[in-house]
């Protein structure tokens, strides 16, 4: 099977997925990081009364036409406490930030701007402007209003509004479900002491992470063994907890000891393409196992990483209703880079700004797939096309950048 172009594999794999469509009902307190399933209609109107907006005096404009005169206090409104009466010719009502504008008043005099008398008497020292420092009723939203769209992914901001508009549950869509498989018997989980040859497990945590960050769930199926059997009894409980996306690190090549894709296929995945023409991250597998769809990462950490970023991510992403993120950007090369083979580069750099303003990309002298130190410290992948000639510095380039 011949290499995939990135761009080709990307399509092949993106094409075949459809964004979920099951909808869930969740409490306001956890629907931050959700996506809107359904548009939200305000079930009142807000402010539900014209309510003051400075703490002050209540009056009719009219009763003070010019600096200098004088009304008679009849009563006091707070927030949550209304003053019943109306406010006659030459009356005043003393008033409160959130206070409902009493029957009769359309102004506010702020209390800074009013001079107090002897008595329940006041002196206007500023002018008095109709409708000033009053939030007229339904200034924010109305009653039916459409306010927050279908497909909106949920933050602070819309559920401080969904709060005001009455709404204790949001309909949202599911989160997608992507079971994590690492496999080999080299591994060990962090805190182990490992054997003579054998590492750390490393890969699920980072993959993990950044399904969760673009809104999936992760159900950790743990280290596997290099036996068909323990693969096998994996997978079944992948398919069991309903996942969307099945992804493997390692093993997913044709060594004696590389047993993923090979029991797979046993197990019914139909292969759709393996080897992808990039570095790091040649190994790529993608098939589905009926509806859930497989994803085979690379073993090698940074592979596994880069990979997740071109593929993993724009994946979940699409099952969750959401927008692909904007991660190539335009830069230029800080020094010479070589000219390139048939498969497209990802060298990771580091990222910084000339006088210009331009993002100047230094790749770091070592690229090897395994070193994880180096794509820790970086900012982002120089983008080298297969076949390209070779880059003088200051020349420009394209970067996808780690953290955008």
């Amino acid at each position: 099977m011949a290499l995939l172009p990135v761009s080709e594999a990307k399509n092949r794999l993106l094409g075949k997925a459809n964004p979920i469509g099951t909808v869930e009902t969740v409490a306001l307190g956890e629907a931050n990081g959700r996506v809107l399933a359904a548009d939200l209609v305000a079930r009142l109107t807000q402010p539900p009364f014209d309510a003051s907006a400075m703490d002050g005096y209540a009056l009719k404009a009219s009763d003070a036409p010019a600096i200098g005169a004088e009304l008679t206090v009849i009563g006091t409104a707070a927030a949550g406490h209304a003053f019943e009466g109306t406010v006659g010719k030459g009356e005043t009502v003393r008033i409160f930030t959130g206070a409902p504008l009493p029957e009769g008043a359309d102004s506010i005099l702020i209390q800074e701007d009013a001079e107090k008398l002897e008595g329940d008497r006041i002196r206007t020292r500023f002018e008095v402007i109709r409708g000033r420092h009053v939030r007229p009723r339904g200034q924010d939203f109305a009653e039916g209003e459409t306010v927050l769209p279908a497909g909106m992914l949920i933050d602070f901001s819309h559920l401080t509004v969904a709060a005001a508009m009455n709404h204790p549950e949001l309909s949202v869509y599911r989160r997608p479900r992507v079971a994590v498989l690492a496999t080999g018997d080299e591994l060990v989980p962090p805190g182990a002491t490992p054997g003579s040859a054998q590492i750390i497990a490393s890969n699920t945590f980072g993959v993990s992470a950044l399904v969760r960050d673009n809104g999936g769930e992760v159900l950790d199926l743990g280290i596997v063994r290099d036996r068909p059997e323990d693969i096998t009894a994996a997978i079944d409980k992948a398919r069991a907890a309903k996942a969307d996306v099945l992804v493997t690190l390692g093993g997913a090549s044709v060594g004696d000891h590389d047993l993923v894709q090979s029991t797979l296929k046993a197990a019914g995945m139909e292969l759709d393409f393996w080897r992808i023409a990039m570095r790091p991250g040649k190994p790529l597998m993608v098939g589905a196992l009926g509806e859930m769809q497989v994803l085979g990462l690379p073993g090698n950490p940074v592979a596994s990483l880069v990979t997740s970023l071109l593929f993993l991510e724009p994946l979940i992403r699409k099952l969750a209703h959401l927008p692909e993120k904007r991660r190539e950007v335009q830069g230029v090369a800080a020094s010479k880079l070589s000219a390139n083979d048939q498969r497209q580069d990802y060298l990771r750099a580091k990222l910084t700004r000339d006088r210009d303003g331009n993002l100047v990309a230094e790749a770091f002298a070592k690229q090897d797939s395994s070193m994880m130190k180096i794509f820790a410290h970086s900012d982002g992948l120089i983008i080298r096309p297969a076949h390209a000639p070779e880059l003088p510095a200051g020349a420009p380039c394209p970067i996808l950048l780690i953290r955008p």
